[in-house]
């Protein structure tokens, strides 16, 4: 079976230590995080979030071993400038004034393009970004095409948002709501490559995006690395989820692609079972109903986890990765979600500034 090495981005979000409110320090951040990690730390679009990239790596040791050294990093860098570096979907405390974009070309052209979804209080998320590789382009959407059913199963173990604007969503990932207002967000079509560049180019050339990284399906080819890139995930801050997130993405892929050695065509689903699913799984997490878009049947979220398990088993045993999977899988289950640990946190304590401090120090400990 052929393996695929992975590679991570984890978007942050940057709180005041004493208001834990989003702090727009990112520039100073990154000029400290800068000094050892180079371009592995980046801006990403407000400037209360920092972003950290992990080189390539072929097992789950070194994916975690890279992930730690990154977090703590940006940690102490946030440290040196006041205020505290925080893995969530969405910020649980509003800021205390609008946001501002970036000072970079390219996000302030977006801003402007853009203008009705920038510059609201509610419109900060941070995503947690897989990447498989390396593959060509066709083989690369191949995969993305097969994929597509279970990536509402994938979305659902990582939901890590459900506090906005000082309030409970009810969802576990109330970042798939914001997010899900840009152009393109959901899930991807099924195109070959042809059909792909095509389809794309006039986007562009339409204004629909502003350029091709503006592509923001759930399963996309990088357009700077030769790599598929799976984008469902919420950003956590217990890094056991990132990892297994990462190892059950690599497990499923590797077993799906000895479905295209094989000549089999990808499974029919429709976008609108596909959507409904991604809904239920934003919604609902581990906890109460998900949906199979493959038969429209509606399910117990676990059921569905197991049967994601179970496919991805082959891939997961070639890569050493089975027992890890099962391990970190049932922790997941036992502790709960990143969004179930947030509210527990606020059922015990009533202030979402603990919140806030439990993140941080869960992003910390690493």
């Amino acid at each position: 079976m052929r393996t695929l090495t992975m590679g991570v981005e984890e978007e942050f979000l940057l709180v005041d230590r004493a208001s834990r409110r989003p702090a727009e320090r990112a520039p100073d951040v990154i000029a400290a995080a800068a000094v050892e990690l180079g371009e592995q730390v980046q801006s990403e679009f407000y400037n209360a979030q920092v972003e950290v990239c992990t080189r390539p790596v072929s097992d789950t040791a070194g994916l975690r071993a890279e992930l730690a050294r990154l977090r703590r990093t940006a940690v102490a860098a946030a440290g040196e400038h006041g205020c505290r570096l925080v893995a969530t979907g969405t910020p649980a405390l509003p800021p205390d004034r609008p946001l501002t974009v970036t000072d970079c070309d390219r996000y302030r052209r977006m801003a402007r393009a853009f203008a009705p979804l920038v510059g609201r209080y509610d419109g900060l998320v941070c995503g947690c970004h897989v990447h498989l590789g390396t593959m060509d382009r066709a083989t690369a959407l191949d995969l993305s095409h097969r994929m597509r059913p279970w990536l509402p199963v994938l979305q659902s173990l990582t939901g890590n948002s459900p506090f906005t604007l000082g309030r409970d969503t009810g969802f576990d990932s109330w970042r798939f709501k914001q997010f899900a207002r840009w152009p393109t967000v959901g899930p991807a079509p099924v195109m070959r490559e042809a059909q792909y560049e095509a389809y794309v180019g006039a986007l562009v050339k339409d204004r629909i995006l502003m350029d091709r990284r503006m592509l923001y399906w759930y399963a996309r080819p990088s357009e700077h690395v030769p790599t598929l890139e799976i984008r469902v995930a919420d950003t956590n801050a217990d890094l056991d989820t990132v990892v297994l997130l990462a190892a059950l993405i690599r497990g499923l892929a590797q077993s799906l692609l000895v479905e295209d050695e094989h000549h089999r065509p990808p499974p029919e689903v429709s976008d609108r079972r596909l959507r409904a699913a991604h809904e239920l799984a934003a919604a609902n997490g581990l906890d109460g109903w998900g949906l199979d878009p493959g038969t429209g049947e509606r399910l117990p979220a676990g059921t569905l986890v197991d049967r994601l398990l179970a496919r991805a088993t082959p891939g997961l045993e070639a890569n050493g990765d089975l027992g890890l999977a099962q391990e970190l899988l049932r922790r997941l289950r036992h502790e709960g979600s990143g969004a179930a640990r947030q509210r527990a946190v606020l059922h015990r304590h009533g202030r979402l500034t603990e919140v806030v401090d439990s993140l941080a120090d869960t992003t910390a400990s690493v």
